[in-house]
């Protein structure tokens, strides 16, 4: 892994994504952004290392084979913890009642919604949740543009000590 500079964190481990490219970023990553701390511009070189693509394009989407990678670059794994896709779309819980259950409020989760006919990516830590519609702040979930989407799949994510 290469030297990076240290980003300031906030006290309650819930970092905002850093925009740098100086125009619109896609839902992956601002994701990752935020779990890591890094700027969205790093974010996307990792991933387009990944994908063997390094010419500098904007990274417009993101498969969780994508998301995963970026996360082991920078010493985060991830595992599915719930996944709804033998369910018909309309069968699948919402955001909001899959925040009445019971899970790790100390965790990042990243879930795989359905918005309109393409998939999205957001993050949720506690109560809150990031991405590409809040400009990488966080907000409360019941405040978020997403409380009816349905959920296709639910990735816990730790340290990659943790999923060794």
């Amino acid at each position: 892994m290469d030297t990076l500079a240290v980003f300031d964190r906030t006290p309650t481990g819930l970092s905002e994504a850093k925009n740098d490219t100086g125009r619109t970023a896609f839902c992956g990553p601002y994701v990752l952004s935020a779990i890591t701390g890094y700027p969205i511009s790093k974010i996307e070189d990792i991933i387009r290392t990944h994908r063997l693509h390094p010419d500098g394009t904007p990274v417009k989407g993101t498969g969780s084979e994508d998301v995963a990678a970026a996360l082991a670059h920078f010493g985060y794994g991830m595992t599915v913890k719930e996944t709804y896709m033998t369910k018909p779309r309309k069968e699948r819980p919402t955001l909001w009642t899959w925040m009445q259950k019971p899970r790790n409020v100390w965790k990042h989760y990243i879930l795989a919604v359905h918005k309109g006919k393409e998939g999205h990516w957001i993050l949720v830590k506690g109560v809150k949740m990031c991405d590409t519609y809040t400009e990488g702040r966080w907000t409360f979930v019941v405040d978020g543009p997403h409380r009816g989407a349905r959920i296709m799949e639910v990735f816990e994510v730790g340290r990659k000590h943790d999923y060794a």
